[in-house]
């Protein structure tokens, strides 16, 4: 029978990809599909699902998630937006039940491998900032992926440069959002798929780390990874670099 899994999210962009992939998937048994109004925890006793892939909503990524793990089922959660405090305490609530899972901000190996990169490279050259570009139907901004990247160099960096000038913004938001340790710059366009670059300053130099996510195609052997390997853990991670 291999593993059971449910994808919620299956009518989107992302869904209808991991619907495609899960059934082409050798180990895996597409035991249901949901979307927009369905009963997602009904969903998944009727499906008798093991996993459930998630890729909804920002709206949704928490009660979604907290849904699955109160079924007893391991989620795989690509849907970002999650607080920090939301994640501690969906880790919480998995710990207690000794159910293991996954939410990762992004699945392609190239854009983990980057934002590992990102964290070392900003030990010796502190100064980044990051640009991400997304397609113009991304509900949130800045993205996980870039939210993760600064938390992993403020965790990897002993200390912040200090601006150099007292900064004047003309316009709100002209230096990126400064509510994260490095400044992120959003953009949002039609012809862009999932795209990041940090960029690292230094005497005289520059350094610039880009992934980019070409297809949707991209995120799938990351996906795959997860489902089969949450089937062995007791814990919820946060970020797919904690299974490679």
């Amino acid at each position: 029978m291999g593993i059971r899994v449910l994808v919620n999210g299956a009518k989107g962009r992302m869904g209808i990809q991991v619907v495609q992939t899960v059934q082409a998937e050798q180990g895996l048994n597409l035991t249901g599909q949901t979307d927009l109004g369905d009963n997602l925890a009904e969903a998944i006793a009727e499906a008798k699902a093991q996993v459930v892939i998630d890729f909804t909503h920002p709206d949704s990524a928490y009660t979604n998630a907290e849904t699955i793990i109160n079924a007893g089922v391991h989620p795989v959660v690509g849907t970002t937006g999650f607080g920090e405090e939301e994640i501690e305490k969906l880790q919480a609530i998995s710990a207690e039940r000794k159910l293991g899972g996954l939410i990762a901000p992004n699945f392609a190996i190239g854009a983990v491998l980057m934002m590992r990169f990102s964290a070392e490279a900003a030990k010796h050259l502190p100064h980044v900032e990051i640009i991400e570009l997304h397609h113009d139907g991304k509900a949130e901004a800045p993205s996980g992926t870039a939210i993760k990247t600064a938390q992993m160099i403020a965790a990897a960096r002993p200390n912040a440069p200090p601006a150099k000038v007292k900064e004047k913004e003309l316009g709100p938001g002209a230096r990126g959002t400064k509510n994260y340790p490095v400044p992120i710059h959003s953009v949002r366009l039609p012809g862009h798929v999932a795209h990041q670059e940090t960029i690292l300053g230094g005497l005289g130099e520059t350094l610039r780390l880009r992934h980019d996510s070409i297809s949707r195609e991209c995120f799938m052997p990351g996906v795959m990874l997860a489902v089969r390997k949450v089937m062995d853990l007791d814990q919820l991670y946060y970020g797919l670099e904690h299974l490679l």
